[in-house]
């Protein structure tokens, strides 16, 4: 029998160009092999194009613009890495607004890599125990985060890695802070 842990549950996956294959492939994955329905939100309709470390990946499809996209409409959020991806997201006001609203109702986020730079902007780090790609620790840190050099750390709904080596431990933390809901 199916894995059913997430049935019911809808995940926004927010990406853009230049997000890192596995850290977008992986946690959908894990997702919907528990259940859960798995929606890519970008600022942009079409293809997102992923990056496999220095090189062009493949794309994926996007399932809904985030200017159609309703925040209330899903349960937790998924913020993949990659360099470019969440750099260009945090310039992007509808998709920081888009993160606030999972910060403020407490439900489930989770993000790796560089993933959690749009934390920053949104304003959801500031005492938060968090782990990330380790060129971010002095981001995080400035931002208020307790920032350590961990697989997966878990600090009240708030799931954080640091590289694709991490997608392990991230996924199965992922989907049981998801199971658990608003924190």
């Amino acid at each position: 029998m199916p894995d059913q842990t997430l049935a019911g549950r809808k995940v926004a996956v927010l990406a853009t160009d230049g997000f890192e294959q596995s850290e977008l492939e992986k946690p959908v994955e894990a997702l919907k092999a528990a259940g859960a329905q798995v929606e890519v939100v970008s600022p942009k309709g079409g293809q997102i194009q992923g990056w496999e470390h220095h090189d062009k990946g493949r794309t994926v499809l996007v399932d809904r613009e985030l200017s159609a996209a309703k925040p209330e409409d899903y349960d937790s959020i998924v913020l993949p890495g990659g360099v470019m991806n969440p750099d260009a997201l945090r310039l992007e006001p509808k998709a920081i607004d888009f993160i606030k609203h999972f910060v403020t109702t407490k439900k489930p986020i989770a993000a790796i890599c560089h993933g959690p730079w749009t934390l920053i902007n949104a304003g959801a780090v500031k005492g938060k125990e968090m782990t990330s790609w380790p060129s971010l620790e002095a981001d995080l840190t400035n931002a208020g985060a307790n920032w350590v050099d961990q697989d997966v750390v878990v600090d009240n709904g708030l799931v954080t890695s640091r590289k694709p080596d991490d997608l392990p431990a991230f996924c199965a933390k992922m989907v049981e802070e998801f199971a658990e809901g608003r924190h």
